[in-house]
């Protein structure tokens, strides 16, 4: 574009943008998440940067809030700060969490054109009762809306595994809350083809090429979509005794 003096040059001028604001720093070395414009031409773009992060409860997803001091951004190094949380977690809820720069895959994840799936572990502070499974399935209307979920794991009196393709606010703990309960607990344990495995909370790491590829190529015709709701509309699977140790045994 310009040798070093002429690039010196440019930005004393302020014909430079990183990130849509004038560049000021004649030693400023552009990050990969960065993008770079002269005379507002294109001469740096972004590479598209994924990662998925283990959230702990008590962290909120935000980049500032002057009522709190733990934010996930506290979480990543300062050369992730640019990145934006795909599908937030409320503070006191924990697990898998997508960041990215890369809006048309953001969008993918959280529209509901596309159908996809976020499974959580959720923990009861009583026992439940022998239909709640059945009413998590046929939901409840929030926001003018009828929330449900689209499948329920029950594997234990007070555990369960619950399955949403929706994207309203709170709407599991919401859910719970009209039927008479409260989650103690709330992780969220898959995002798609997405799952944490031994990542530890309050880590991070890359998406995998091939992580991001299955996700960005997932779609969902209508016409599928339809048969798969009616099929899921009313399913509940049995118990798993055998998952309800294992997850004792993690949160221990």
């Amino acid at each position: 574009m310009a040798s070093r003096r002429g690039a010196d040059e440019l930005i004393a001028g302020g014909r430079v943008t990183v990130n849509g604001k004038p560049c000021r720093d004649f030693h400023f070395q552009p990050a990969p998440t960065d993008y770079v414009k002269v005379d507002g031409r294109l001469v740096h773009q972004r590479t598209p940067v994924y990662i998925l992060l283990n959230k702990p409860a008590g962290f909120v997803c935000t980049r500032r809030d002057p009522n709190t001091t733990d934010t996930i951004y506290d979480l990543l190094p300062p050369k992730l700060s640019s990145l934006a949380y795909v599908g937030r977690l409320d503070a006191q809820s924990e697990g898998l969490l997508v960041l990215t720069n890369d809006g048309d895959f953001a969008q993918r994840l959280t529209h509901p054109r596309f159908k996809v799936e976020k499974e959580y572990e959720v923990a009861l502070d009583r026992a439940a009762t022998a239909d709640l499974a059945q009413r998590l399935l046929r939901g409840v209307l929030l926001d003018g809306k009828r929330a449900r979920a689209k499948h329920v794991q029950q594997i234990s009196p007070k555990r369960f595994r619950i399955v949403l393709e929706q994207g309203i606010n709170r709407q599991i703990r919401r859910m719970l809350e009209c039927f008479g309960f409260h989650a103690k607990k709330l992780a969220r344990i898959r995002l798609g083809n997405l799952r944490l495995h031994d990542l530890p909370r309050g880590k991070w790491r890359p998406l995998s090429v091939q992580e991001v590829g299955v996700l960005s190529s997932k779609t969902a015709s209508p016409a599928r979509t339809e048969r798969s709701r009616r099929r899921g509309s009313f399913k509940v699977a049995r118990r798993d005794s055998s998952a309800f140790a294992r997850n004792d045994d993690e949160s221990r």
